[in-house]
């Protein structure tokens, strides 16, 4: 019996692995046979050339009720032997890797940076796979019988199912990818993976007419023009558009470094100020602190001196004054004068007296008052004038007493002897009035 006719019990898969469609080569086997699909596989059941059942991974039994679409087409005969022609194709459903592509001529295209146009040629690989058994079948196995991956850009030959329309799709979307992404042809490299996706998206729509997908499309090579002219005036517009860029960058780089450094400077020069003045304010607060320090050391000594010699601090202040006094040459002509100046200066009797008391020494030559007779025998100025608070011989303009401002007269006295003067001056001697 022919191996046609022949009759068997196990139907598999036995293809190879770059195989993408296999046909059983035994066919007409009997109902009741074993049919046997892996993983990754999908299996179709053909009667007299149409495609019926499509059965995925498992193990299966060709009978009638497995077969339902064969079943109403005829009924079998006793007996089991199949009473029309039947085959089994094998469907590889793995993805089919690494496999390769090129343009075969160069593509003319229009570079959006430079606005000229030169020649590409491009290169890479893809991935594909079945994604509907039925279409593949119908549309591209027919009756061949088998598929293998290879064939459909034609490896080798040259020829293929897809590879015209690859080459056409990669040329034509390559041209209109890069216009449409202003994409400059001398940096094409670091657009690789933004073109390749685009191609494998527009690669896609042809072929899933025919039960096929690219599940990954690479460009892995762009081959340029090294020779064109138009080429070589492009890389020299690109470099001289770098070059100034960064000359520009470099040129704002320059003027950022300069703007920071002069903040920090301003910046510095700002806290040093703020030191220096908080330096000379801590410096002035310590020289006040010492000063102030100095002076209470100094006036607890006095003051414990004072306690020492036995008189109070109203008593040195007076003695003070006396001899401050003395230093200028208070006087006059006799003791009233010396006493009236000291009135002058503001100082109470009580403060004078204890003047006279604790310099008598000093005061004693210089007002001549050796005895209390001396010292009683003292006539009043002529100009000397008597307060209403009691307080008699007062040569100053204000009582040394009360305070009270010497009253004004119509009529003065000169020292001379002359009574009742109303002028300014003396009539007799000349002195003016006062004196």
């Amino acid at each position: 019996m022919s191996e046609r006719k022949h009759l068997i019990n196990v139907i598999k898969f036995e293809g190879e692995e770059n195989t993408l469609v296999w046909k059983h080569p035994v066919e007409d086997f009997n109902m009741g046979s074993q049919l046997i699909v892996h993983e990754n596989e999908e299996a179709i059941f053909c009667r007299d050339g149409q495609a019926l059942d499509l059965f995925g991974p498992g193990r299966y039994t060709l009978e009638t009720d497995r077969l339902p679409m064969l079943g109403k087409l005829c009924e079998l005969p006793t007996g089991g032997e199949s009473p029309f022609h039947s085959e089994v194709y094998f469907i590889n459903l793995s993805t089919q890797m690494g496999v390769k592509w090129g343009t075969d001529t160069k593509v003319r295209l229009f570079d959006p940076a430079s606005g000229l146009h030169v020649e590409l040629g491009a290169s890479g690989e893809f991935s594909i796979r079945v994604v509907d058994s039925r279409k593949l079948l119908v549309k591209v196995v027919g009756a061949s019988g088998s598929l293998q991956a290879e064939e459909l850009l034609g490896a080798g030959d040259g020829k293929g199912f897809f590879r015209a329309m690859v080459m056409t799709q990669v040329k034509s979307f390559l041209a209109q990818t890069i216009k449409e992404q202003n994409i400059s042809v001398l940096e094409i490299d670091s657009e690789l993976m933004a073109l390749s996706s685009a191609l494998q998206e527009k690669l896609n729509g042809p072929l899933l007419e025919y039960g096929l997908a690219m599940p990954e499309f690479y460009i892995s090579r762009v081959v340029t023009p090294d020779d064109d002219p138009d080429f070589a005036k492009m890389k020299a517009q690109y470099a001289e558009q770098f070059l100034s860029v960064r000359q520009e960058e470099i040129r704002k780089k320059e003027a950022e470094a300069a703007a920071s450094r002069l903040a920090v400077e301003a910046e510095t020069a700002a806290r040093m100020k703020i030191l220096n003045a908080q330096g000379e304010a801590e410096a002035l607060k310590l020289q006040k602190a010492a000063e102030a320090e100095a002076y209470r050391m100094q006036a607890e000594a006095e003051a414990q001196e004072m306690k020492l010699k036995g008189y109070t601090y109203q008593q040195e202040t007076a003695r003070k004054v006396g001899m401050e006094a003395m230093k200028n040459g208070i006087g006059g002509e006799g003791s009233s004068g010396a006493l009236g100046e000291l009135a002058g200066l503001g100082i109470g009797l009580g403060a004078v007296g204890s003047v006279a008391n604790l310099t008598k020494e000093a005061l004693d030559p210089m007002l001549n008052l050796n005895t209390p007779t001396e010292r009683s025998t003292v006539q009043a100025p002529a100009n000397a004038w008597d307060c209403t608070c009691g307080q008699t011989g007062i040569t100053s303009k204000f009582c040394p007493n009360c305070g009270a401002k010497r009253p004004e007269s119509e009529t003065w006295d000169c020292a001379c002897g002359q009574t009742g003067i109303t002028s300014k001056f003396c009539p007799n001697c000349g002195k003016k009035k006062g004196e």
